[in-house]
């Protein structure tokens, strides 16, 4: 499993980006997968980056590996592990994509996203840390 610990602050999305790509090379997705990982990486990285250590900055550790399955498939498990403010995003309720925009609440649409498009996506407090754990399935 590949590693990459960062300091986590909007300017290193980039970077965390090209890391988790970097591991998915020489596999086939289409192209809608490229904006539906973006969209979620960004979404766990940001919250992170902007409440996990709120007023301060911290450390994130993302781990990623992409394994191979014998239903010609592959899948990709990305880590994402803070020592930040105890928090699971999951908790909160998805807000209603059928309600009217008048009655939408602004909050929440991330994560749901983030939920809608990964395969699966869990939330543990383990030795002080916070972990999400994303997956998807490829191919």
């Amino acid at each position: 499993m590949a590693e990459l610990a960062i300091q986590a602050i909007d300017t290193n999305l980039d970077m965390i980006n090209q890391f988790i790509h970097s591991q998915l090379e020489g596999f086939d997705y289409p192209p809608s997968f490229d904006f539906q990982l973006d969209l979620a990486v960004e979404e766990i990285f940001v919250n992170i980056a902007h409440y996990a250590y709120a007023p301060n900055t911290g450390d994130v550790e993302i781990f990623c590996t992409v394994e191979k399955k014998e239903d010609n498939h592959a899948l990709l498990t990305i880590i994402f592990k803070d020592s930040g403010i105890p928090f699971n995003p999951l908790a909160r309720p998805d807000p209603d994509p059928t309600a009217s925009l008048e009655d939408r609440g602004i909050g929440g649409w991330g994560i749901y996203l983030t939920k809608k498009y990964m395969d699966n996506v869990t939330y543990a407090h383990v030795d002080g840390k916070n972990t999400l754990t994303l997956t998807k399935k490829i191919g």
